[in-house]
């Protein structure tokens, strides 16, 4: 093809792809699977684009992982996902050793699988999807105890799922030593990329560059980095991934916006690109020999291993019932499973095509059933919540040779910075409110000025100044003009009219 015809259907298939998620959304239908359906259009049975290369397939589908991973853990507010950090990582860990062994078990004896292909199966089944979690669970109000859960499931156990079916699709003897690997290989990607965010943060936040643009290019690059670490110290690079990504994303960086921004594209592009791919590859004469298995396989997984997985992550944690059967129908499958199996495939485990198909179908299959109806369970089971404030966007970007940052700073709907008078904002020495933007007028406040919502403040601060400005801001858009009043009185004193630190 020449570089015309492959820029222009590269392009043709992205426009679809945005379009796909309107129509999603009308729909109610997760976009993932129009992505699969444009896929199999393109494909052999329509159109007649043949492609069947495994291995270039399950290369490009880690390629579109790992973006997915940095949008999701760039995204993830940490606030929000703290109190169910143990509740995330037992179902990232136990919750997925107990997947294995269950839907393994079941599976060798309702299709008469080998006990080590039947355990691999097991472990390609396993893994939620952080693209579906992404995509579909922040669309459905739920509790933030289960959001928070489910999105650090996602972004977790992709990593200790690969290791589990690289272990199975292999034919090496799984020793003593195996496990010890697996824990190496887990606490050495954490490492890397608790490294990787924190020094990137660090250095975005004292480098003042010439574009904005650049920033969110070079906070992309370092959790790429982390992966490209990871795998290179024998760790895995997945996990470091996550972790990069999650610590930048909660960290100051400059022009924080568009760093969120700019991943949020890039993910959506990693996911249309991805599930059309999957759906390029698939081959639907074979999909019909797959349709009884993978039925079956999917039996398993929702009576079977995604319940008995759920209860024992989440039974140390005294969770509720109704949560706990949340959390059961909410383990959303995606691409990950796919590409898991195509890893199996292209280790040379015996089925690796049969595994891809049936895999396939029910990837399909489980997306319709749980996807659509994930709304009303949450409803049914009385796990929704209503609407909540949005959150205060908060950006800023250094000020080159001034050791100063602007803060820029949007009032939401809901925020309880409505009707604060400026100087009941008490910003610490060294932080002054310099323009509001309102009704897409701009004007010089003063100590009088009365905040109102999807207002704009522009804040300068000075590098001492900045975290505490920062902070301050959060506290009154959480809790008013009156949080934590004693704590912050002595600033308050300090800049009396005429100190150059108080507001105009």
């Amino acid at each position: 093809m020449s570089l015309e015809l492959v820029l222009g259907a590269f392009a043709a298939v992205v426009l679809l792809g945005v379009i796909a998620v309107r129509v999603s959304v009308r729909l109610g239908l997760p976009s993932l699977l129009l992505y699969l359906g444009i896929g199999m259009v393109l494909g052999e049975s329509v159109l007649g684009l043949q492609f069947s290369d495994a291995r270039l397939t399950e290369n490009l589908g880690i390629a579109a992982l790992v973006l997915i991973l940095v949008e999701g853990g760039i995204t993830t507010r940490w606030e929000a996902v703290r109190p169910s950090l143990g509740i995330g990582i037992g179902l990232s860990t136990i919750s997925v050793a107990v997947s294995i062994g269950v839907a393994g078990t079941a599976l060798h004896y309702l299709l008469g699988l080998d006990w080590r292909i039947a355990f691999l199966w097991g472990a390609v089944l396993s893994s939620t999807d952080a693209a579906a979690v992404f995509s579909v669970l922040r669309g459905v109000g739920v509790a933030p105890r289960l959001a928070g859960a489910l999105e650090l499931e996602s972004g977790l156990n992709d990593a200790p799922v690969v290791l589990a079916v690289i272990l199975l699709a292999s034919t090496e003897a799984i020793t003593w030593v195996t496990p010890v690997l697996v824990v190496y290989e887990l606490l050495a990607g954490a490492v890397i990329g608790l490294a990787l965010g924190f020094g990137g943060a660090w250095g975005l936040r004292r480098a003042a560059l010439p574009s904005t643009g650049l920033y969110p290019l070079a906070a992309i690059a370092v959790c790429v980095l982390a992966f490209a670490g990871g795998q290179l110290a024998h760790a895995s690079g997945l996990l470091a991934t996550y972790v990069a990504a999650l610590v930048l994303g909660n960290s100051r960086l400059p022009h924080r916006g568009g760093v969120v921004s700019f991943a949020e594209g890039t993910g959506w592009l990693a996911q249309i690109g991805l599930f059309v791919l999957l759906g390029l590859y698939s081959s639907p004469a074979r999909l019909v020999d797959a349709l009884i298995p993978a039925l079956i396989s999917a039996g398993v997984l929702l009576v079977l291993a995604r319940p008995l997985s759920v209860i024992a992550a989440a039974t140390p944690f005294r969770l509720p019932w109704r949560e706990q059967a949340f959390l059961s129908w909410s383990g959303l499958r995606g691409a990950v499973p796919i590409v898991l199996a195509l890893i199996a495939l292209v280790e040379g485990a015996p089925g690796g095509e049969r595994l891809v198909d049936v895999v396939f179908v029910l990837v399909v299959f489980l997306t319709l059933l749980q996807g659509t109806t994930l709304p009303w369970v949450a409803r049914f089971l009385g796990v929704a919540k209503g609407s909540e404030p949005q959150e205060m966007a908060v950006d800023a970007a250094p000020l080159d040779e001034l050791d100063a940052s602007l803060i820029q700073v949007r009032v939401p709907v809901g925020s309880k910075l409505r009707g604060v008078y400026l100087r009941e904002l008490r910003l610490p020495v060294g932080a002054t409110v310099s323009l509001v933007v309102r009704d897409e007028a701009a004007f010089t406040p003063n100590g009088e000025t009365r905040l109102r919502e999807l207002d704009q403040l522009l804040v300068v601060a000075t590098a001492e100044s900045r975290s505490k400005a920062e902070r301050r801001l959060r506290d009154v858009d959480r809790g008013g003009a009156l949080v934590r009043w004693r704590e912050t009185e002595p600033d308050a004193k300090a800049r009396r009219p005429g100190n150059p630190g108080a507001p105009a």
